[in-house]
């Protein structure tokens, strides 16, 4: 199939505030003791901390980031995708696909076991895709992007034909990531808590513990031999294995980075940018992700957010720009528009439609009604304040996110709305989302390819077994035809001149405040340990070709 090539992101390197990081930098040499090499764990574990916990290890149950940051690293998958965005073979060894687009037929490779014995058939195939849309799987990510999955068919023991109910020309390009991930046949037949503690995949780690909310432990598949083509060798890993820490807190992250105690954390906090691109013994790997930006997305579905003119108000009165810069100090790029700037068939047109405009603001709330104000300053109609709920989850995002959001509270204010930022777990906060009971929800949605505007936009995903990816509510048949109509060419200028349409309708009507484009930003020992490096569909980090640096 013809693939967009995607943009390569250029590396950052806009000033980062240095006072602040000095500051910073103060405080966690307090926290640390001081900078030294101590060894982090035994011989030969790496130990990489990461910033969010994660509920179940299994990438096919909900869907969130750290699941499949966990997943690439001991799970294969049915094919590969390169930095350009080309597909290549991995389980699968070659594919066809139908005239009609409808169905495809794998074959897959005779010499792959799972790590629990299992010999990798085309039965995993159908075993694997039938689960992620199985409605008990509440599959928000994996299942999401199956819509389109009717069923599988299996020729023999290395043919699998999975059959689709209308074209779908992203369909590799999912199948690439590590949410839909190759599992044992045999594993997924377990109790669900069962799978979510310990997924079994074929992949160059296996999970030997799980400590929720502390860490889980992988040791080395000694027998493998899949190794995708973006890899750097082949057979085993080079490092025997690896504690993956759950470490919540930035400071304590860093701090923990910084004497020596972990190798690698991801999460990196914005304010030590400065400090560790000065340190030796430190390498930075950032890249930022492809899909839809980070965002804060209005709920259409109800006031105020159902009136277009108060939705593009409420866009027009945030200074997101200087928002980002004093609580990111540049280590983010801008995103304006629905597809971040790495994403294949991204168009910078929609960059700066809602930027910063006071006057604009209140002619549209004036328009919509909201003309008077309260003694607070709040803008009101036939006797109601214009509130904004918020419900929002701290401990699911980075500090300088937290900032940020307060931020466009205050400007907000300025132009009359009250925004409330209702702070709750993120069980409490995500059922909310489900049932569409907020104004205001904090979103992203990391994916390598563009139909991440279907995911997010069109009406079928207004609804999901595990969560709604269309947090916006919006239904629009004349964007639902246009982005099916995109997945059913392979023709690169006909695809293109669809998402500009699609972007065009996300953008006029003001679905999202984009704030900036998610990106992997981990620091690594590199006094330690090198080759840690990004796999390519979602930019996570790739273990499998770490290894030990050699004492000098």
């Amino acid at each position: 199939m013809i693939q967009e090539p995607r943009v390569k992101p250029a590396r950052i390197t806009t000033p980062r505030g240095s006072a602040v990081a000095a500051a910073a930098a103060a405080a966690i040499l307090t926290l640390s003791g001081c900078g030294g090499s101590a060894a982090a764990a035994e011989d030969d574990t790496f130990v990489f901390a990461t910033g969010k916990d994660i509920s179940c290890l299994d990438p096919h149950v909900n869907g969130d980031m750290p699941q499949a940051s966990l997943a690439a690293n001991y799970l294969d998958s049915l094919v590969s995708q390169d930095s350009e965005g080309v597909i290549h073979p991995w389980l699968a060894t070659d594919w066809s696909v139908s005239d009609d687009g409808l169905a495809y037929t794998f074959t897959m490779r005779d010499d792959v076991w799972f790590t629990d014995g299992t010999k990798l058939t085309a039965e995993a195939v159908k075993a694997n895709l039938d689960h992620m849309v199985d409605p008990d799987t509440q599959s928000g990510t994996a299942g999401g992007y199956l819509k389109p999955y009717v069923g599988t068919e299996i020729r023999d023991e290395r043919t699998a034909v999975v059959t689709l109910n209308r074209p779908y020309a992203a369909f590799l390009e999912v199948l690439a990531q590590p949410f839909l991930g190759i599992e044992s046949p045999d594993a997924l037949t377990r109790p669900q808590a069962e799978n979510c503690n310990a997924p079994v995949g074929t992949g160059p780690y296996r999970i030997v513990d799980y400590v929720p909310q502390s860490k889980v432990s992988l040791v080395r598949n000694e027998d493998y031999n899949s190794a995708p083509p973006f890899a750097r060798h082949s057979g085993p890993a080079h490092i025997e294995k690896i504690e993956w820490r759950i470490v919540p807190e930035d400071s304590t992250r860093y701090g923990l980075l910084r004497a020596g105690q972990v190798d690698a954390i991801d999460l990196m906090p914005s304010v030590n940018f400065d400090e560790a691109e000065a340190d030796p013994a430190v390498e930075l790997i950032t890249q930022d992700r492809p899909g839809n930006p980070t965002n804060l997305i209005l709920n259409t579905t109800r006031a105020p957010f159902d009136d277009l003119n108060v939705r593009k108000a409420f866009l027009h009165s945030a200074y997101v720009d200087a928002g980002i810069n004093s609580v990111y100090f540049g280590t983010v790029t801008r995103a304006g528009g629905p597809l971040s700037s790495t994403t294949g068939f991204y168009s910078p047109d929609f960059e700066h439609v809602y930027d910063p405009d006071p006057a604009g603001a209140a002619a549209l709330l004036d328009d919509a009604g909201w003309s008077a104000r309260d003694d607070d300053g709040y803008r009101v109609k036939d006797g109601q304040r214009l509130t904004v709920h918020f419900p929002y989850t701290p401990g699911a995002w980075p500090t300088a996110h937290q900032a940020l959001v307060t931020q466009i509270q205050a400007t907000a204010k300025k132009a009359g709305f009250e925004v409330l930022i209702e702070n709750g777990d993120g069980a409490t906060v995500s059922e909310l989302g489900n049932r569409f009971e907020y104004d205001l929800r904090a979103d992203y949605w990391n994916t390598n390819t563009a139909d991440v505007l279907r995911i997010v936009f069109a009406s079928e995903y207004t609804e999901s077994a595990g969560f709604v990816p269309n947090g916006s509510g919006f239904r629009n048949p004349g964007l639902d035809a246009i982005l099916d109509e995109a997945l059913a060419t392979d023709d690169p200028d006909a695809r293109r001149d669809l998402y500009h349409r699609a972007q065009q309708i996300v953008s006029d009507n003001a679905l999202q405040l984009p704030l900036y484009n998610q990106a992997s930003q981990l620091a690594l020992r590199a006094d330690r340990y090198s080759g840690l490096h990004l796999e390519p569909s979602l930019s996570l980090p790739y273990l499998y070709d770490a290894s030990a640096v050699s004492p000098k």
